[in-house]
């Protein structure tokens, strides 16, 4: 018998066993939360997103006015599959990819000068 106290209160405690059931399933319960709030708050939006941007290039017409990507504000002159040619002054048409066109404007946002 050892002469120190705790080495006798370890030996007289019979071992607890561990816990089985719902705390068993935890990592996998904290996966599967984590896994639906990054779906919900990126995924989710993101798809959606794309969704209108989709049915914005498929709406596309002539006489449109559309803003591009990099800022550039015109009024839609012809529509490709692809490419779209759209007036940015008067007398100037570039052609640019259809997927550049983020915003169309509502009729008459761009005054002729």
């Amino acid at each position: 018998m050892s002469t120190l106290p705790f080495a006798a209160l370890a030996q007289a405690a019979p071992a607890a066993a561990p816990q089985q059931g719902a705390l068993g399933f935890s990592p996998l319960i904290m996966m599967a939360v984590l896994f639906a709030i990054f779906y919900f708050m990126m995924i989710r939006p993101q798809m959606k997103r794309q969704k209108e941007h989709r049915a914005l290039l498929a709406g596309l017409a002539k006489g449109d006015e559309v803003v591009m990507s990099g800022g550039l504000a015109g009024r839609v002159e012809e529509v490709g599959d692809a490419f779209v040619k759209v007036e940015i002054a008067p007398g100037v048409v570039v052609q640019m990819q259809k997927g550049a066109v983020t915003q169309v404007l509502p009729k008459g946002s761009l005054k002729k000068n």
